[in-house]
């Protein structure tokens, strides 16, 4: 009785966090950008925020407070929040992209929810594809839900797309999502970015 009750618990969690996120491709790539992806998941320093000066500082803390009033109905537990918040700016500033650009993107992937799974077998918030854990990482695909590990990863891996793609947003975006040279879900990503744009004080 007992392990069908777990089964049933368990069988809702999975439809109730499922995401419609695309079907990421296993493309070819060359060993140093395999490589290279691979330093960036596994590097093992502590998160620190770094600031050049404390007007940066200052902006970042602005930051964090307005995302945090605009995610209270998607995430409204504080110290999740602004442990998630803290964590896409700096996961977002090490791999070169805007942190509003992956709010929007998570809002499209995921709608905020950690344990996120797609039809295709996506993962978290930023439906990452198992496959990249053996790809680049150490094969333990349970690390996708966890929430620094899949926002590094997603952040690495549409990095090296929009580096693939010459710094088209809009390719690359639609490689990411598995969905290259169609507008749906560039246009769905780039019009929610613009949602989470924030205004310098």
């Amino acid at each position: 009785m007992k392990t069908m009750l777990r089964l049933l618990v368990l069988a809702l969690l999975l439809i109730a966090g499922s995401a419609q996120a695309g079907n990421q491709k296993e493309e070819a790539m060359a060993d140093s950008v395999r490589l290279a992806l691979s330093r960036a998941i596994t590097e093992s320093r502590p998160m620190k925020m770094r600031f050049a000066d404390i007007q940066e500082r200052i902006q970042y803390l602005y930051w964090r407070g307005e995302m945090s009033e605009r995610l209270k109905k998607k995430l409204p537990d504080t110290q999740v929040r602004i442990e998630f918040l803290e964590t896409v700016w700096y996961e977002a500033r090490r791999a070169g992209l805007d942190p509003a650009m992956v709010l929007g993107l998570i809002q499209v992937e995921s709608a905020f929810r950690k344990y996120a799974l797609s039809p295709v077998g996506a993962h978290g918030y930023m439906q990452v594809m198992p496959f990249w854990s053996r790809v680049i990482g150490d094969s333990d695909r349970s690390k996708l839900f966890n929430m620094q590990a899949n926002l590094r990863y997603g952040c690495s891996i549409l990095r090296m797309y929009v580096d693939m793609e010459r710094g088209d947003l809009y390719l690359a975006l639609g490689r990411y999502n598995g969905s290259r040279g169609r507008p749906e879900y560039p246009n769905a990503v780039l019009s929610a970015w613009r949602g989470w744009e924030f205004k310098s004080v």
